[in-house]
């Protein structure tokens, strides 16, 4: 599971930057070809995001056999899960930051010690969320709008997923510690593990299949909790190794109050950013169903094509975190900008393909989703309208991860908040309301929203001030 203590010389070129970027290969990131650091972080980044959305996908693919209460099930206590997700993305923020640091001030016991706090704080975050969920779960359902038979068939589902929220917060948490040292090719083979054990487990519970119970929808939270904790028993047992970037020791497992306060401070506004991101979404909506819910069609098929597309986006922005976090840990801030304008060019022309890909075959694609005359229009014109601004996005995406790398994460959330919450949403009921844009105007504010995060990002980055930040 590990990259071997010693690897040989990096080989060149882009294959074999690719292959050494999924084999895994030991190299340094604070110096050496910036190019080749990217790649070598950003391949096993992509490739770990892309299996986490795998869970959930296998969940309602087998889940769909036993009916709609079932998938309803599964899809409400996904919506109450998102709770449990900004809280692990939050803290991983302030982890994956502190972490980079550590290892680029060559202070490797640092960063293990950071990592027995970060998992400290995930364990109490994760039992406050147990507490409440479990014994709550019909009412949260409940809440949620579930039906009577939802809620009878499906409580000990959502009992049993908010009861092991920790496997998923652990999950997140300790493969923020694994990027953040570099190793993300660890984090990589780890979901890969988790999730073959889950594909294989899942229609075994579910069905019950050989000698395994026959637990129905219960199933899948079982067969899930079961793979997302096996992944965190081989996490814990990979920092204890001697052959990787980070190891944990006897003498780290302790608590280091202040050492968890200067985490809690860094994650708090990390959990802000990404609730003010994803609670903007929410506002979205609220728009565009005013509409009616053809239009509420088309803009979920088209956001669900333009987000998947997004995932490489997102792990080359994670690997610029990296990059920054490690390079400002070895006193090297000129490597760290050159890093994040490097990682943006990479990202843009990757963005731009895929744009020119959807804004011409827009129609071709979301065919493949629905052929219904309604619905088709809302989404050929979300993929269309939203792909202009794929340039801007791929800057803006790498400039506000690294922001994150930095330790300087109020800057990405303020940035959030006004762009999202008091310029997207505000546009977005001007342009389809008053201006009698419709849905379209709706995506037209999406894309401008994310275009102005690009430009404030851009201009706040070259300020510098990233620089000075202390982690």
């Amino acid at each position: 599971m590990r990259e071997e203590a010693a690897a040989p010389p990096p080989a060149s070129g882009v294959w074999a930057s690719l292959r050494d970027a999924v084999r895994g290969t030991r190299q340094s990131y604070t110096d050496g070809p910036i190019g080749r650091a990217i790649v070598l972080l950003a391949v096993p980044m992509v490739l770990e995001m892309s299996m986490e959305s795998v869970f959930a996908v296998m969940d309602v693919f087998f889940v769909s056999r036993l009916g709609a209460a079932a998938v309803a099930t599964v899809g409400l206590t996904e919506s109450l899960l998102v709770v449990v997700y900004t809280m692990a993305m939050g803290l991983s923020i302030g982890v994956t930051a502190t972490v980079a640091r550590r290892i680029g001030e060559g202070d490797a016991d640092g960063a293990a010690r950071t990592a027995v706090q970060g998992i400290v704080l995930g364990v109490l975050a994760a039992a406050i969320i147990a507490g409440v969920g479990v014994p709550l779960a019909p009412r949260l359902l409940g809440a949620m709008g579930a039906a009577p038979d939802v809620i009878a068939a499906g409580s000990r589902y959502a009992a049993i997923v908010l009861g092991g929220n920790g496997v998923i917060v652990l999950l997140f948490l300790i493969n923020a510690v694994f990027r953040g040292a570099g190793d993300a090719v660890v984090s990589m083979r780890v979901l890969a593990v988790a999730n073959a054990l889950n594909i294989v487990l899942g229609p075994c519970f579910i069905f019950g299949l050989g000698p395994f119970p026959r637990l129905g929808v219960t199933g899948a939270a079982v067969a899930t909790t079961i793979g997302r904790g096996s992944g965190v028993l081989l996490q814990l047992y990979l920092l204890t190794q001697r052959n990787g970037r980070i190891r944990v020791r006897r003498r780290h497992v302790h608590l280091d109050f202040p050492l968890m306060w200067r985490l809690l401070r860094l994650s708090a506004s990390g959990i802000v950013q990404v609730l003010i991101g994803s609670a903007s979404w929410i506002g979205l909506v609220r728009v565009i169903a005013s509409f009616g819910s053809f239009a509420v069609a088309g803009y979920t098929i088209g956001m669900r094509v333009i987000l998947f597309a997004l995932l490489p986006s997102f792990g080359m922005a994670n690997a610029a975190a990296t990059m920054v976090g490690q390079a400002l840990g070895a006193g090297k801030p000129d490597r760290a900008e050159r890093a994040v304008w490097q990682a943006g060019r990479y990202n843009m022309v990757f963005l731009t393909t895929i744009g020119i890909v959807f804004f011409v075959a827009a129609r071709l694609i979301v065919g493949i989703f629905t052929s219904d005359p309604a619905i088709t229009p809302h989404a050929v014109a979300c993929l269309r309208i939203v792909s202009v601004g794929f340039p801007f996005y791929a800057f803006g995406m790498v400039l506000t991860q690294s922001f994150n790398g930095a330790g300087d994460t109020w800057t990405p959330t303020l940035m959030n908040l006004g762009c999202f919450w008091l310029w997207e949403i505000p546009l977005a009921w001007l342009l389809s309301s008053r201006f009698a844009l419709g849905p379209a105007g709706v995506f037209t504010a999406i894309a401008l929203a994310f275009s102005t995060l690009a430009v404030v990002s851009a201009i706040l980055f070259r300020r510098g001030t990233w620089k000075r930040q202390r982690v």
